[in-house]
């Protein structure tokens, strides 16, 4: 019971803290939010999102980069979605969905030791290819794949 007390207190004590920070201007939003490229996300063309986040138009194929999705999705809403980069010095990883309101769905900035290995599920608006961008060593890269949607997705 007195545990709970204490751990009741001590999470009081800690919000109290932040809250007065935040009143006395000490910690803005602005400071605590990662940078991300907005205009990037914002595009409406896959060259405009690539110019936003690597600044080039789309990459050249690279034979060292494995994009597995289905074929088919019937449901565009989860489609599951893995990139596996082979190269060395893996930097990031952006994944791209060519006929979607705004196509760059996903980039994810990977550290120096880590694999280039991701897997998420992005939705799709319609039938369309999708895009892996891998950043590796300086160089930009990238595969495509055509995913049928069937049914939903973010277009209705």
């Amino acid at each position: 019971m007195n545990m709970k007390r204490r751990v009741f207190l001590k999470g009081t004590l800690a919000s109290g803290m932040v809250a007065v920070a935040v009143g006395a201007g000490l910690l803005s939003p602005r400071q605590v939010l990662a940078a991300w490229p907005k205009s990037a996300f914002e595009a409406k063309s896959v060259n405009d999102a690539m110019n936003g986040i690597y600044g080039t138009d789309l990459a050249p194929a690279s034979g060292d980069i494995q994009l597995d999705a289905p074929d088919i999705a019937e449901n565009g809403a989860v489609v599951p979605v893995k990139v596996t980069a082979t190269m060395a010095n893996v930097e990031s990883i952006t994944i791209i969905s060519e006929k979607n309101q705004t196509p760059l769905i996903a980039s994810f900035n990977l550290g120096a030791t880590a694999q280039g290995f991701i897997s998420t599920r992005i939705k799709m608006g319609q039938t369309s290819n999708v895009i892996a961008v891998v950043k590796a060593g300086g160089k930009v890269y990238s595969t495509r794949k055509e995913v049928k949607v069937t049914i939903g997705g973010c277009g209705g």
